[in-house]
């Protein structure tokens, strides 16, 4: 098989990589950039080139490009380090789920700043007390005349004491199935009775935040797709989120730099880079699988699992080899952001449970 890239898709990532590498270059850390890489300016910039919702149909206000093309910057985005967090998640999810779900009005208001680069976007989904239980929505939304009236928490939830908006999973029939009586509304973050505090990890990030809301109220019209049908919507909305290279190349610009300094002197060192560098071949194959639409329905959870563990691998052999990990710096920190790798959308057990239930028909 020819893996190399046309020449316009060879040309357009020439581009991408300049562009990443020249944002990232003053970066003290690069790792994890899609979450903790947080620059408006940069997110500006990137809607400017037209990068951003590159995969929207021109109908619904995007640039009706390729699959493929969005890889390509994507790839280079998350391999250099550059600061993407403010763009991620409208471009990522929100933009392709209001393509997909979205009213005429919803589109014609909330996609132009997406691909523009001008708002900011969180996706509240995780509740305390939850776990890993997506239907374990006791976020109430209830209908008040022309407005929702919501109250409830979410936690998890990045960047919303910096987005302008969250995407919020609601229960709005209590009465219904746990599946079946949930909603999407679009909440925006400056609404009387929304608070967002962030959370303060050991590396001190503070994108990640917990969100209440306290009789917050937003038009109707902010309900995105079916009434109560949030669960299709939202598996399909994951799809987005755990096939995507941001999953595999987290923190491969360590991996290399690290690599570099290895004794490579050593035998056994030099097979495990050949087989960490095998696993970033075969996870690339599988999220252009992905990509391109040629893996099975459901498999987006096998990928997340193969890849998040990989960076996990990554992680733990920096952590042998480096001598900078005794210190406070990137590589302390990469090993100590690692275990996030296989819990932040969706466990590698739940994945698993996924895996084995839908896609292979295994009894519970």
């Amino acid at each position: 098989m020819d893996f190399r890239l046309p020449a316009e898709l060879a040309s357009l990532q020439t581009e991408a990589r300049a562009v990443a590498a020249a944002s990232a270059r003053e970066l003290e850390f690069r790792e994890q950039s899609w979450i903790a890489g947080f620059s408006r300016e940069f997110a500006l910039e990137l809607g400017t080139r037209g990068w951003l919702g590159m995969t929207i149909p021109a109908a619904d206000g995007g640039h009706g490009r390729s699959r493929l093309e969005r890889f390509v910057v994507t790839e280079a985005m998350i391999e250099a380090g550059a600061p993407v967090a403010a763009s991620w998640v409208g471009d990522r999810q929100i933009g392709p789920t209001l393509a997909e779900y979205g009213s005429t009005e919803q589109k014609q208001r909330f996609v132009p700043d997406i691909v523009a680069g001008r708002t900011c976007w969180s996706i509240g989904l995780s509740e305390p007390d939850a776990g890993s239980d997506l239907a374990a929505v006791r976020t109430r939304a209830v209908r008040d005349g022309a407005h929702w009236r919501i109250d409830g928490s979410k936690i998890w939830t990045s960047f919303a004491d910096e987005a302008d908006f969250v995407y919020l999973v609601t229960r709005t029939d209590p009465d219904a199935p746990a599946h079946r009586g949930m909603s999407e509304i679009i909440v925006p973050l400056d609404s009387p009775g929304v608070t967002a505090t962030p959370i303060v990890d050991m590396l001190e990030e503070r994108h990640f935040c917990e969100v209440t809301f306290d009789d917050v109220r937003v038009p109707v019209e902010n309900l995105v797709g079916e009434l109560n049908g949030s669960w299709r919507q939202v598996m399909r909305q994951l799809e987005h989120e755990r096939a995507g290279i941001d999953r595999l190349l987290s923190n491969v610009a360590l991996f290399h730099d690290v690599c570099d300094r290895a004794d490579r002197a050593d035998p056994i060192v030099r097979q495990e880079i050949a087989a960490l560098e095998i696993g970033l071949r075969i996870g690339r194959l599988l999220v252009i699988r992905e990509t391109v639409g040629q893996a099975p329905a459901g498999f987006s959870a096998a990928t997340k699992v193969f890849c998040t563990e990989l960076e996990q691998r990554i992680a733990d052999f920096i952590s042998r080899v480096d001598p900078m990990v005794m210190i406070a710096g990137r590589t302390a920190r990469a090993v100590c952001y690692a275990p996030a790798y296989t819990i932040q959308g969706g466990t590698s057990n739940v994945l698993r449970n996924v895996l084995g239930e839908r896609l292979l028909g295994l009894p519970r």
